[in-house]
């Protein structure tokens, strides 16, 4: 889980991989989002997210990143889960990506 202070501004990342027709795919090309819930909340507010350049060393994983903050995404202190929506040509993934903690 990631930890983050209330008090600072960054990029939360998100290891995306995708397939299609049983081989890899850039997702890139399709815009990105990312929704952080409290519990088994589902999202309903979207904030807009970006991908980094390049996928990670050697994988075929790309990073979107979402920048948070007091003065952009602001999150009180909790747990809290990411989800990331991708939207890319018919298809629009829905995941949930794991944990983060702001203090």
């Amino acid at each position: 889980m990631q930890s983050i202070s209330v008090l600072s501004t960054e990029y939360v990342r998100v290891g995306v991989r995708a397939t299609v027709n049983g081989g890899p795919y850039n997702p890139t090309g399709g815009s990105v989002q990312f929704a952080f819930t409290r519990g088994t909340a589902r999202p309903e507010e979207w904030a807009d997210a970006e991908w980094d350049d390049v996928p990670l060393p050697g994988t075929i994983t790309y990073v979107a990143r979402c920048l948070i903050g007091p003065d952009t995404v602001a999150l009180t202190p909790g747990t809290y889960s990411v989800w990331v929506k991708i939207t890319a040509d018919l298809e629009i993934p829905v995941r949930k990506t794991g944990q983060l903690q702001i203090t």
